[in-house]
């Protein structure tokens, strides 16, 4: 009984070697000459992307603008006027202080006079320890 048991593990091994075997012959790369073959066949056909142009499949997707240009130029300008990560001009714009800065100043003194002020990276945002 422990010789049949042990004849089917030995077949069951050997067929997957050749399987493995033959898959990889299936899948194996193509030769240079094919390749280059198969470059002109798709050169001759007008098939090939010039370089630089990115896949054929981006210009079946590239649809037209639906904006005009003085509108995309003036929407450039507008951005430009924002610093960087400051957002949309119109969240710039909403916001205004009430207080000047020798106000703003002279109470950040009062609150370190009284200990008030968070220690730099003790704050509720700051990263955990």
């Amino acid at each position: 009984m422990k010789m049949k048991n042990a004849l089917t593990v030995v077949a069951a091994v050997a067929a997957a070697m050749f399987a493995q075997a033959s898959f990889a012959q299936a899948s194996a790369p193509a030769a240079r000459a094919e390749v280059k073959a198969e470059t002109k066949a798709a050169a001759k056909e007008g098939k090939l992307t010039p370089a630089g142009e990115g896949s054929p499949s981006d210009k079946a997707t590239a649809g037209t603008s639906t904006k005009t240009r003085a509108e995309r130029k003036a929407e450039t300008k507008a951005a430009k006027k924002t610093p960087a990560g400051e957002g949309s001009p119109a969240a710039a714009t909403e916001a205004k202080s009430t207080k000047t800065r020798a106000d703003r100043k002279a109470e950040t003194k009062e609150a370190a006079k009284a200990k008030e002020l968070t220690p730099a990276g003790e704050g509720p945002g700051a990263p955990k320890k």
